[in-house]
């Protein structure tokens, strides 16, 4: 690209605009800064064509999201597949469901990849050697293994108590990784102290504004993979609150550079009961969010008790007609078994949640059950399989012998007949 197509960072409250470095909020109102695009410029030059000739990942779409010059980091990344998952819709007894799976991003298997490849191509382009950021697990695993790939140093903050699995697969790309004890909210708070002294580029501190514009990249792959259209229901699991911001900010840039009809639509959000400060807000009818001081749910990826966007996805849900739902952590592992039975995709916790707040809002009639309905599924099972190891069952252990055999399937038959 010659010239950018992102002009500069914008006041998300005020409006004042900013030079285009490493700064995330506002000094007149604390407002949070987001990129600025010169959208006249980017339907010009953006068709439903261009894009379809490019290669099939995230940066299909580079002229929407917020680096000056070609990537440099994740060119791999997105374009994951979008499943029509019929047998799925038969039992939540809707007509029309698809999931859209990013259990199976590359590299490290959740849809952070698409955010830290957008932050680190734009930490390279302002000159940033050591990049960090503060984590509840997919973020530090996605940090850790593309720095590693682009030859960046890196730091991931995250809470002690975290999933083995998830630090083992921060730990393996040679990460220096730091354990806090305390909740997300303290680690956040000791990035931004940490961000200001030594001057890293955190990706979800000062380069937030960039990071998060990532994110929107599901967005314009489910309104392809659809059709050029955008689905009437969008169900979102929500920590901070920015994938369902940025999920909605997509759908909007498409119908304004006019490469998706105009249509109404609605997101949803989901969280774990166990810390569901933005949905109990929008359930209450408030955009005033309460923090939750300590998150009690086994879905770890989504426990922030002080969601950043949490007041912008409670307007963005308010706007579209949409509706928050949270679930308690058996109604998770029940999510989990039922999005693996029927469509084959074993998803994290998160993942749990999106599919049983899905059933809660389509059986509480918010959303109807004869419109289309995608559900976002944003990391893989094997990242927090011990969440589920205990509720689905043990093999059945026999001799090599086929009488042996004989009797388990005999058994098997007695007691389904029972």
């Amino acid at each position: 690209m010659s010239e950018p197509y992102f002009s500069s960072l914008k006041c998300r409250e005020c409006g004042r605009l900013y030079p285009k470095k490493a700064v995330h909020v506002c000094e007149f109102d604390f407002g949070p800064l987001e990129a600025d695009y010169d959208y006249d410029r980017i339907k010009a030059a953006l068709s439903r064509q261009v894009i379809e000739s490019r290669p099939k990942s995230m940066w299909r779409y580079r002229e929407l999201l917020p680096i000056d010059g070609e990537p440099t980091v994740g060119l791999q990344v997105g374009f994951t597949p979008l499943v029509k998952a019929d047998r799925l819709a038969k039992v939540l007894g809707v007509k029309e469901i698809y999931v859209k799976n990013d259990t199976v991003n590359y590299p490290t298997l959740s849809f952070k990849d698409r955010v830290v490849s957008v932050a680190l191509s734009r930490a390279i382009e302002l000159g940033l050697k050591t990049v960090a950021c503060a984590s509840t697990g997919n973020l530090a695993n996605s940090v850790a293994a593309n720095a590693a790939a682009a030859g960046l140093d890196s730091y991931v903050l995250i809470p002690a108590d975290l999933e083995q699995s998830k630090v083992l697969n921060s730990l393996v790309y040679g990460t220096k990784v730091i354990g806090i004890h305390g909740a997300y909210d303290q680690v956040n708070r000791l990035c931004s102290e940490i961000a200001g002294k030594y001057g890293w580029g955190f990706v979800n501190v000062n380069l937030r504004p960039y990071y998060a514009e990532g994110s929107k990249s599901m967005g314009f792959e489910i309104m392809e993979q659809l059709g050029w259209k955008i689905p009437a229901h969008t169900v979102i699991p929500m920590a901070s609150g920015s994938l369902l911001t940025k999920i909605y900010k997509a759908y909007q840039e498409f119908v304004k550079i006019g490469l998706v009809p105009e249509s109404k639509f609605s997101v949803h959000g989901a969280q774990a009961t166990g810390c569901n400060p933005i949905s109990a807000a929008q359930k209450s009818g408030t955009d005033l969010i309460r923090p939750v001081p300590k998150p009690n749910t086994i879905a770890k990826s989504l426990a922030i008790g002080t969601p950043a966007d949490g007041y912008y996805a409670v307007r963005a849900m308010e706007q579209t007609g949409g509706s928050a739902e949270d679930v308690s952590d058996e109604e998770i592992i029940a999510g989990i078994k039922l999005l693996a039975e029927m469509t084959g995709i074993f998803a994290e916790t998160a993942g749990g949640v999106t599919v049983a707040c899905a059933r809660k809002l389509i059986d509480s009639g918010k959303i109807p059950r004869d419109e289309p309905i995608v559900l976002c599924i944003t990391g893989h099972g094997l990242k927090t399989a011990e969440a589920v190891a205990d509720h689905i069952g043990k093999p059945r252990l026999i001799k090599p012998s086929l009488r042996e055999f004989d009797s388990l399937i005999e058994a098997e038959l007695a007691e389904a007949a029972h």
